[in-house]
């Protein structure tokens, strides 16, 4: 298995295991791409440990096969370059494979869709990320998280609750009622009614919401007053409205904290280059792509056993049988053996 985060991770969106999932595949690599489409998600996808793990064949064969499964849209390798909470910054390799086979265009857009995604939550030391679904709930979980809080809000039966209805606590009023009901004590020209307070009252929550303090609204109703107020509700909804404070930009500096993925490259599956060093074509650089091309060096045909096959043209003799009774009795005789 690989670090924890890293290795063999699912593409998603994918078909049922089948029999011709991997049939368009000459047979050694219909075999190791099956080999590894049951490997456990987080194993390491390297070929060296595949040729250590499979029994057939070795590493440069598991090699080549690795990368015509690749050209064949199965396996992708993608680095992301993502800036933690503290700004610091780093690389890392991903491995995603897929039993359905995919085009080209279809991973293009799956790599240009890794971009932006904010992993502050999910990942580990190292920044090895993992894989959390969108929504941790499904419906049927934040149907009944809504409905036990709100069991929870809901008074009691007068017959469960061993208390009578007149004995329920009564509601607190919200911060920023408060904030406004207290206005005659910092101002006594203010002395707004309990309806003013609640016709206000939502203009002053949308003054909290944007990161105002109850002093701020305080201040703000208070400050430079005239000598007399006729109208204390009138004026103190004036200068809630023209005084509102800005809303919060959701890309400030907080914004900037976040674990994110800030840029998306496709990577050579056989080597150490990327598209910041090579032209990647279908998941391999130029010179991996041409050891597994069909005239390529590396496609040399590998026997399905062991056991080598018969030599073209063969040795003079090399199939006949010879008896060398004659020969062995010879050999006994001249050494005096009997």
């Amino acid at each position: 298995m690989a670090n924890t985060g890293y290795g063999k991770r699912a593409t998603g969106d994918e078909e049922p295991h089948a029999d011709p999932d991997f049939a368009h595949l000459c047979p050694r690599d219909r075999e190791i791409a099956l080999f590894v489409d049951h490997l456990e998600d987080g194993h390491a996808m390297g070929y060296k440990v595949i040729a250590a793990e499979h029994s057939r064949y070795g590493q440069q064969a598991v090699r080549v096969s690795m990368g015509r499964i690749t050209l064949a849209g199965h396996l992708r390798w993608i680095k992301e370059h993502i800036t933690a909470e503290d700004n610091s910054m780093r690389w890392v390799t991903r491995t995603y494979w897929s039993r359905t086979r995919r085009s080209a265009e279809w991973w293009a857009e799956f790599v240009r869709d890794r971009r932006g995604r904010d992993v502050t939550r999910r990942y580990q030391s190292g920044l090895a990320r993992v894989e959390e679904p969108e929504d941790s709930e499904g419906p049927a979980e934040s149907e009944a998280t809504e409905a036990r809080a709100s069991e929870a809000l809901r008074p009691e039966a007068d017959g469960k609750s061993g208390h009578e209805p007149d004995e329920q606590p009564a509601e607190q009023p919200s911060v920023a009622y408060q904030v406004l009901a207290e206005l005659r004590t910092a101002d006594t020209r203010l002395p707004l009614s309990d309806g003013d307070c609640r016709a206000l009252e939502p203009l002053a929550t949308e003054w909290l919401s944007r990161g105002a303090s109850t002093d701020d609204i305080t201040r703000a109703l208070t400050d430079g007053l005239p000598a007399d107020v006729t109208n204390p509700g009138g004026l103190a909804r004036k200068r809630l409205e023209n005084k509102m404070p800005p809303k919060k930009s959701t890309q400030g500096p907080q914004a900037a904290r976040r674990a994110r993925v800030t840029r998306v490259i496709t990577a050579c599956g056989l080597c150490d280059a990327d598209e910041r060093t090579a032209r990647i074509v279908s998941g391999l650089c130029p010179e991996c792509l041409a050891m597994c091309e069909p005239d390529g060096p590396g496609y040399t045909p590998v026997p399905e056993t062991f056991l080598p096959g018969p030599r073209v043209g063969g040795l003079p003799g090399a199939d006949e049988v010879v008896d060398v009774t004659d020969r062995v009795a010879a050999l006994r005789r001249a050494a005096r053996l009997r």
